[in-house]
């Protein structure tokens, strides 16, 4: 069978799967759970389909199992897999939405769309796959790109994770903690650059492809440019819970890159949270 109807059988069941679950836990970050491992699957079943034989797309199923086991890791030591570990924002827009509106919206966004994006992010596989080249010099150029960003994005997020153990520790101390929010380390840069580690992974996987099929003219291009529309999306959204939340964030937006890491500007410096420590 053709390694792009074995995956498009897994979605199939990823789909149903997801929206049951969903449906009988009453939790809506299903799609979230899998969010690290379909993926892997996916350029397996395409590295698996070559014989593992093709050196680019044995590298690069190497460098998402890679991906996946990272995010997997953060995801379960924030408690992602756990009863009741459902992504806060969804009950946020469950307060904003109609009930008939929401079912709708995790039905056809939360599952379906999410799901397909999955499987398109990873389609520079099949491009791979149809063209079985030599590795070139821009294949170990885009390996050691990926592993850098991958290498930024844990460090954005044990930055994250630390100052959140941090602030639990204050409040458990019935302290305030100050500042309310991580400002430091890669966050004085960007807003979010886990954001921004994160869509870059997938872009480099689709210049992968080209690289295969020597051009960069490739319509799997629509994965990487949905996943950035998604991340847009969902920072905007992030951003507002933010704001109503701690009213000094619009400061911090003010002199802080949103997501592409940059020189920070202008504006009222908060007090840092490692010199309270």
């Amino acid at each position: 069978m053709e390694p792009f109807i074995v995956c498009l059988w897994i979605l199939g069941v990823a789909c149903a799967a997801t929206w049951v679950l969903s449906l009988i836990t009453g939790e809506h970050s299903w799609v979230d759970r899998i969010w690290s491992i379909v993926p892997v699957v996916y350029v397996w079943v395409f590295a698996g389909a070559a014989g593992l034989a093709d050196p680019r797309l044995d590298l690069v199923a190497v460098l998402v199992t890679l991906w996946g086991a990272r995010l997997t890791f953060n995801f379960a030591r924030k408690g992602g897999y756990a009863p009741g570990g459902e992504d806060y924002r969804w009950e946020v827009l469950r307060g904003r939405m109609g009930k008939a509106a929401f079912a709708l919206f995790n039905l056809f966004f939360i599952v379906i769309y999410q799901n397909v994006l999955l499987l398109l992010i990873t389609l520079p596989a099949w491009t791979m796959y149809q063209h079985r080249t030599p590795l070139t010099p821009l294949d170990v150029i885009l390996a050691a790109l990926f592993v850098a960003l991958l290498i930024g994005e844990t460090i954005a997020d044990q930055q994250q994770w630390r100052f959140h153990q941090w602030k639990k520790a204050e409040l458990a101390a019935g302290r305030e903690p100050s500042p309310r929010f991580l400002q430091t380390g890669l966050f004085k840069f960007s807003r979010h650059p886990n954001f921004f580690c994160e869509q870059a992974q997938w872009w480099v996987v689709f210049l992968f492809g080209c690289v295969a099929a020597g051009s960069v003219l490739q319509w799997t291009v629509i994965g990487p440019l949905l996943l950035t529309g998604l991340f847009i999306g969902s920072t905007v959204f992030t951003e507002s819970i933010s704001r109503s939340r701690y009213p000094e964030y619009a400061e911090y937006q003010a002199r802080t890159s949103p997501v592409v890491p940059w020189f920070p500007g202008r504006g009222k410096t908060a007090r840092m949270w490692s010199e309270s420590r």
